[in-house]
């Protein structure tokens, strides 16, 4: 199963980076795809997840109060992973060639919100950490509805609310990480998602 991301597809996100800083697609990975992920992580058992937390290194802690959803990275070497981050890197290097950004990778988790989970507004570039440079947000759940809350809520930088998204399944958000604060409202359903970020190399930061 290999799929392509059009040259037009990557000019309009490219454009909307430029133009405002984001982009919501209601549909960008192909279906079948798409599908083997849900069937990934539904196959999964909760206990399999990890935990999230906050911070990173030696400020890294486990903090419910801010965040409740449970993880599990993406690997390259397995499927249907690796298909997901074929697209990512096709995005990359499509944004490189056109913004010069000097994206250098990628990496990704899957995210499930049990029933009564969210994580509350942050920022995904962490002080003393420059390195995310654009977020990601694919969602994965069939036959949502706005009773089942849990939107992705974006703010702009004087904190307003700009954009309340659905994660509906197949609907797909780029964002550059260090101007949006974001949240995740609190769910009534389980939420699925895959969650990730472009970064560039810690050399170019001297990390």
């Amino acid at each position: 199963m290999v799929s392509q991301l059009s040259e037009a597809v990557v000019d309009v996100i490219a454009d909307a980076l430029v133009d405002k800083g984001y982009i919501f697609l209601p549909e960008l990975i192909p279906h079948p795809i798409s599908q083997v992920l849900l069937e990934k992580i539904q196959a999964t058992e909760i206990h399999e997840l990890k935990a999230a937390s906050i911070g990173r290194g030696a400020e890294q802690q486990l903090n419910p109060d801010i965040r409740r959803d449970r993880i599990q990275w993406l690997e390259e070497q397995s499927e249907p992973d690796s298909l997901y981050l074929d697209l990512m890197t096709q995005l990359k290097d499509g944004l490189n060639r056109r913004l010069f950004m000097g994206l250098f990778d990628y990496e990704s988790h899957y995210a499930v919100y049990q029933p009564g989970a969210f994580y509350k507004k942050h920022v995904d570039a962490l002080k003393g950490s420059q390195n995310r440079i654009l977020t990601t947000v694919f969602f994965l759940n069939p036959d949502w509805t706005p009773a089942d809350c849990g939107e992705l809520i974006i703010y702009d930088e004087t904190d307003n609310e700009i954009e309340r998204i659905a994660p509906k399944m197949g609907h797909f958000v780029i964002f550059l990480s260090e101007r949006f604060p974001h949240e995740v409202s609190r769910t009534l359903a389980q939420r699925n998602s895959i969650a990730g970020w472009f970064r560039v190399s810690n050399s170019v930061h001297g990390f």
